[in-house]
């Protein structure tokens, strides 16, 4: 399993588990962050943080330390 921050610009994974608080748990179970959600990464800020990700149709930018939260199995291009 990889941390989400890991993946690089067009790369895809799968989420396995979500380790958040709950407040902050809640938001991205709003934003679509669930068990079995594909999430790429679509771009990188100039400095690496935060990154964007296409999450369920949708592009939505996440901090690193917010990322790294996000257990992603295989990644895939």
């Amino acid at each position: 399993m990889y941390k989400l921050s890991k993946l690089k610009i067009g790369e895809k994974g799968k989420v396995v588990s979500v380790n958040a608080q709950e407040d902050l748990l809640c938001r991205f179970i709003d934003i679509g962050i669930i068990d079995g959600t594909i999430i790429k990464c679509v771009a990188v800020s100039p400095q690496g943080d935060p990154k964007a990700y296409l999450i369920r149709g949708a592009t939505i930018a996440l901090r690193n330390r917010d990322a790294q939260l996000i257990e992603v199995g295989d990644i895939y291009v």
